[in-house]
């Protein structure tokens, strides 16, 4: 009996240390895995601009020819409309300068049927044989400025009407290059899985103007949001666009990568929400999203966009909205929780 309670009193401990470990156990183990940290743009593994190294230099480089070829074409029509203007210039000057010389060579022929050597000899006088002799030299004189100035303005006409052609051809040519550019695009987005058609729900709406930048690619400007790289006076200048219009929420600029525009100077990521990357926007922070993408898509000639990416889509000059999904699925390589801006 003694040896049976013995054991029992051994078995109660066992229990009760079993108990106790498994409570122990219990509680170290929590019920719910720790939700995963929201990750800043660039550090889910796409380089933060939602695709492959690949993909983004096949996207940046299609949207930047057709932007230059672009700009091409708008200054080959501005030119085409100054020649235009030039040649009817040149068309209304053309009639009277044929009236004129119509009337001298009249008075010349008046003259020359008695010939001039012959009013000169008529002269009763020695003044009046030089004024005559005057007379025919400034119609002479006259006859040869109007038969040059008649020829200097045909030649100038025909000058500009060559010009305009030219201008034609060269804009043929940009619309060609732009239509080639497009099809780049759409065919790497295409390749990665990306590209379909996309909602334009969003769009639309007026946004305030932006001035034209002062241009220059180089990454020779302090980046403003204080990251300590670089950044070009083209994003300087759109950065400061964008804020002097009321996107004034926190935004990063420059930074180590290795693809696409961010290290270049050429990139900046616009939160949607009033403090730093959070999660997908919604609400009001959508509705900010929203309006910055279409003013950066607004102004994209001013500001010379290259391309906009935001709420899992991308804008291209070329093509508009298209679909595009980040690799690591989270708000920031999806574009959820801000704006993606890249420029020329």
């Amino acid at each position: 009996m003694p040896v049976l309670q013995f054991t029992a009193r051994r078995l109660a401990a066992l229990l009760a240390l079993l108990v106790t470990a498994c409570g122990l156990a219990v509680a170290a183990t929590p019920a719910t895995a720790a939700p995963r940290p929201l990750a800043a743009p660039g550090d889910s593994g796409d380089d933060g601009e939602g695709g492959s190294a690949a993909l983004i230099e096949r996207l940046e480089k299609a949207s930047s020819g057709f932007v230059e070829a672009q700009k091409k074409l708008k200054a080959s029509k501005a030119q085409q409309v100054k020649l235009a203007a030039e040649v009817k210039r040149l068309d209304a000057a053309i009639g009277p300068q044929q009236k004129t010389l119509d009337m001298i060579a009249s008075q010349a022929y008046a003259a020359g049927r008695a010939g001039p050597m012959a009013a000169l000899l008529s002269a009763d006088s020695p003044e009046g044989f030089m004024d005559r002799a005057e007379t025919l030299a400034t119609i002479a004189a006259d006859q040869n400025k109007a038969i040059q100035d008649l020829k200097s303005t045909r030649e100038a006409q025909q000058k500009a009407k060559s010009a305009i052609d030219i201008t034609v051809r060269d804009q043929q040519k940009q619309v060609t290059v732009m239509a080639k550019q497009k099809t780049a695009a759409e065919a790497a987005l295409k390749a990665a899985n990306q590209g379909a058609a996309a909602s334009s729900s969003s769009d639309g709406g007026s946004s305030p103007d932006a001035a034209p930048g002062p241009g220059g690619s180089g990454c020779s400007k302090e980046d403003p949001t204080g990251t300590g790289g670089c950044v070009t006076p083209t994003l300087l200048h759109a950065y400061n666009e964008a804020r002097a219009d009321g996107f004034t929420r926190y935004t990063k600029c420059w930074r180590t990568q290795n693809s696409g525009e961010h290290p270049k100077g050429r990139a900046c990521d616009f939160s949607s929400e009033k403090g730093t990357f959070g999660g997908d926007a919604t609400g009001s922070d959508k509705v900010y999203g929203d309006n910055l993408a279409n003013y950066f898509i607004n102004n994209a000639e001013n500001l010379d966009v290259l391309y906009v990416i935001w709420y899992r889509r991308i804008w291209l000059p070329s093509s508009g909205w298209k679909s595009y999904s980040g690799a690591g699925g989270d708000p920031s390589s999806d574009h959820t929780n801000h704006v993606h801006l890249s420029v020329n």
